[in-house]
């Protein structure tokens, strides 16, 4: 059976566009895969606690040495990381907030990257281990960034590299610079949402 696992991390949860043209994407995912699975995991609703020392701890700390309250943290991760491992393919919306992704997103990716887990170091250098899931993410910003200016995309990419996923992005920019800007950047990536749907069911 084939999993998709999507995760929003918009503050207005699925009224957000990110989460829209996500959705959208999923939708159609669904009508190609009639008996797949989705694992829907909101930032927003259901927060990532941010990194602390103690938390940070527990993830480096031996498994038979673990406290009971380091468990707890570590299991909470797992359960994260196991999503991921499940799913074939793998959907984030993500809105640029500041000039950067939410910091719910942040505190999520703090708690998947585990060195050993999700990566892990050779003489080679770092190699990824959730290499092989199809990586999509939404963007949605309120500008207009050209690359040099574009903070946002380089750090999703090394991040997801880092832990072996290759990200395929779909961007609606100029949300906030009036209704006819607005509608084009959506109309034209929700033709790329369509085009990524169809060769989801091609491959």
């Amino acid at each position: 059976m084939s999993t998709l696992l999507y995760v929003q991390s918009s503050l207005y949860g699925a009224q957000g566009t990110s989460s829209q043209l996500a959705e959208s994407f999923v939708g159609q995912w669904l009508s190609g895969n009639p008996g797949g699975r989705v694992i829907r995991r909101d930032l927003a609703a259901d927060p990532a606690p941010h990194l602390t020392a103690e938390r940070f701890q527990a993830f480096n700390t031996a498994p038979e040495a673990r406290t009971p309250e380091q468990q707890v943290v570590v299991a909470y991760s797992d359960a994260l990381i196991d999503e991921l491992r499940s799913a074939d393919t793998i959907v984030l919306g993500v809105p640029m907030y500041n000039f950067s992704v939410p910091s719910t997103l942040r505190a999520y990716f703090d708690h998947v990257a585990r060195a050993g887990v999700t990566f892990r170091y050779s003489s080679a250098g770092p190699e990824g281990l959730l290499k092989g899931r199809r990586t999509l993410v939404f963007v949605t910003r309120g500008g207009i960034y050209a690359e040099g200016a574009d903070t946002q995309t380089p750090y999703l990419r090394q991040f997801l590299s880092f832990v072996g996923l290759e990200p395929e992005f779909v961007f609606a920019e100029g949300l906030a610079f009036g209704e006819e800007v607005r509608e084009k950047s959506l109309v034209a990536a929700r033709e790329r949402v369509t085009s990524l749907a169809a060769l989801q069911l091609a491959a």
